[in-house]
């Protein structure tokens, strides 16, 4: 299996009640993942976590759940930094891509630490940008034993 950088959105969907059928299909993923060794993890990802659970999610999460679910989270998968590369990288991506800002920094830390796929319900379903390719877990046609 590739390594797969995951955006936080799937983190979220864990613990949203709202939507059932997300909330199951981010749990097998990142289960997947997990199982596999090949999900990874970027301080974005787990910086934006913690403030949307805390404040997005209906009943959201606690200060002191947020913290328990970051730790937990930061030991199931290897997590990437945030670097200077990183961000000239994602300035250089938001230009050349018209990418919002935040979305270009989950590309650029793929891109910098060799991670060929990026999850997230963010970007078109399987474009490709520079040796990224972007995958939607949540599309009709995404089928997770391709991945796994």
């Amino acid at each position: 299996m590739a390594l797969v950088l995951i955006d936080t959105n799937l983190l979220i969907y864990v613990y949203d009640r709202a939507d059932p059928g997300r909330r199951e299909q981010a749990i097998r993923v990142l289960d997947a993942l997990q199982l596999n060794g090949a999900g990874r993890l970027s301080v974005q990802g787990l910086a934006e976590f913690a403030s949307a659970s805390t404040r997005r999610l209906k009943p959201p999460l606690t200060q002191d759940q947020a913290v328990v679910e970051v730790e937990r989270w930061a030991r199931a998968f290897p997590v990437y930094t945030l670097t200077p590369a990183v961000v000239l990288m994602a300035v250089r991506g938001a230009r050349d891509y018209r990418l919002a800002y935040y979305d270009a920094q989950l590309w650029a830390t793929a891109l910098l630490n060799q991670v060929p796929v990026i999850f997230s319900e963010d970007f078109a379903d399987g474009t490709r940008l520079a040796n990224v390719r972007l995958v939607n877990p949540f599309a009709e046609e995404f089928v997770l034993a391709d991945w796994v």
